[in-house]
């Protein structure tokens, strides 16, 4: 492989970045990998998937939040990675109702120090992470990233959609290459416990009930992490260019004609009842559920798809996994971590 430098992997200890930072090493790249370590969930999870980093020399990370200007700065200046993968951000939904500073702080000023970093070392790539929750109050599927977004439900995918709005200022500005990525409902090994998989498995295996929102008939397009991380990467390595074919009188939603700038969706192409996938889950761990049925909750979209054809045509992405399949993988790690 061709030494293009490091590249820089936001929030390295989480879900995603984890897996990303992991993939990436094993193709042989250098990784700084950057996390604050917080408790929204617990430390003892990032710790662990830490612990699978940092023994690999090609490894090095930084304990620091995204929004100490300073400290990104003079990690960008002792490393200048020109490639950055950025996935660190206040996740959750429902935490966003109650906690929206947080997600300002960590998703809008953090994701500015990453911004200024990049033109700081003139970055060949900026991919960072948006969410199918900017979709909104959009009932249009599959979700189209020619659709617009203007109508969020929640702080978390307000934070975003600002996000994808200060990428384009910043490739058009500073002519940094930028894509953005939209993921669809993610689950799989090392998964976040705040998602609905991972207090499934929990609650079942301790004979608690699991509380199921909307009637369990709230559709979700499940993502095995995988299939997610392989879309990360082929985007990493295909870097836009200003789209010759854009109008300024008729401009799309995903890609700009004025700045190396494009959106594209990370999903399965396919949607699930949620109530079958607690029913894939009981298989896999060959116990019943006990459900306390909820109403849908406030900030919660109902329904969500993902219409993947320009990621398909621009990097040739397949998704593969079969929630059956994917599921009982996400089952697999938990008992072996746990010791269940």
């Amino acid at each position: 492989m061709t030494d293009q430098g490091p590249v820089l992997v936001t929030g390295a200890a989480g879900f995603i970045g984890f897996h990303t930072a992991m993939r990436l090493l094993a193709r042989g790249e250098t990784v700084v990998g950057v996390d604050n370590l917080n408790s929204y969930y617990d430390p003892a999870l990032k710790q662990a998937r830490l612990d699978q980093l940092t023994p690999n020399p090609a490894y090095t990370h930084h304990t620091l939040d995204l929004a100490d200007r300073d400290g990104m700065a003079a990690l960008f200046a002792r490393h200048r990675p020109r490639r950055v993968v950025h996935l660190g951000a206040q996740a959750g939904i429902r935490y966003s109702v109650e906690n929206p500073e947080s997600y300002v702080d960590s998703n809008v000023v953090g994701f500015l120090t990453v911004l200024e970093g990049c033109r700081a070392v003139e970055a060949r790539h900026l991919v960072f992470a948006s969410t199918s929750s900017v979709f909104g109050a959009s009932a249009a599927l599959p979700f189209s990233v020619q659709q617009g977004v203007a109508h969020p439900l929640n702080v978390y995918a307000a934070t975003k959609i600002a996000n994808e709005a200060m990428a384009h200022s910043y490739a058009y500005i500073f002519g940094i290459p930028t894509t953005g990525l939209r993921f669809f409902t993610v689950y799989g090994p090392w998964g976040r416990p705040d998602m609905a998989l991972f207090k499934f498995t929990r609650a079942i295996l301790e004979g608690r009930p699991i509380d199921v929102y909307g009637d369990g008939l709230m559709e979700r397009d499940f993502t095995f992490v995988d299939d997610i991380v392989d879309g990360v990467i082929a985007a990493l390595d295909d870097v836009p260019t200003a789209d010759p074919d854009w109008r300024a009188d008729a401009p799309g939603q995903a890609t700009s004609g004025v700045a190396p700038w494009r959106i594209l969706n990370l999903g399965a192409g396919r949607r699930e009842k949620l109530s079958r996938y607690i029913s894939v889950l009981e298989d896999a761990l060959d116990r019943k559920a006990i459900l306390n049925v909820m109403p849908t909750q406030e900030g919660e979209m109902t329904r969500t798809e993902a219409d993947v054809t320009e990621t398909r045509d621009a990097l040739g992405y397949d998704p593969k996994t079969p929630i059956d399949v994917g599921v009982r993988n996400f089952v697999d790690w938990y008992r072996q971590f746990y010791g269940v």
